[in-house]
């Protein structure tokens, strides 16, 4: 049972941070309107972006952590040439549950990428 119901990432310009983050995970969000907002749905439902004017971008909320893929290198090679930011190079877990990185998004937002172990 996964822990996350549902996650929003905030987005300052709905369109750049929609094209970031399906060139650097690869995928299509589905678009749509959500009461007066405007959200973009990754594929498994678990969240979406999101442009509000109640969810600012910038960093200033939790921090979530996404899959990685199967080779987090190449994903973050992906994030520089959408033109985020590699905040926290690939770092092995302690506790031998996998690698992490951290990215900013076009956005300004603090991102986690996971890889299991």
């Amino acid at each position: 049972m996964s822990l996350i119901h549902w996650f929003e990432i905030p987005a300052a310009n709905f369109d750049r941070a929609v094209a970031f983050y399906q060139q650097v995970l690869q995928l299509q969000l589905k678009q749509e309107d959500f009461m007066t907002d405007r959200i973009a749905v990754f594929p498994d439902s678990s969240g979406c972006i999101m442009a509000s004017p109640r969810l600012p971008a910038g960093g200033q909320g939790c921090r979530i952590y996404l899959d990685g893929g199967p080779d987090l290198a190449a994903t973050l090679e992906r994030v520089k040439a959408a033109g985020g930011k590699v905040l926290l190079p690939i770092t092995t877990l302690e506790d031998g549950n996998g690698d992490i990185a951290l990215i900013e998004d076009s956005e300004g937002n603090s991102i986690g990428l996971h890889l299991q172990a």
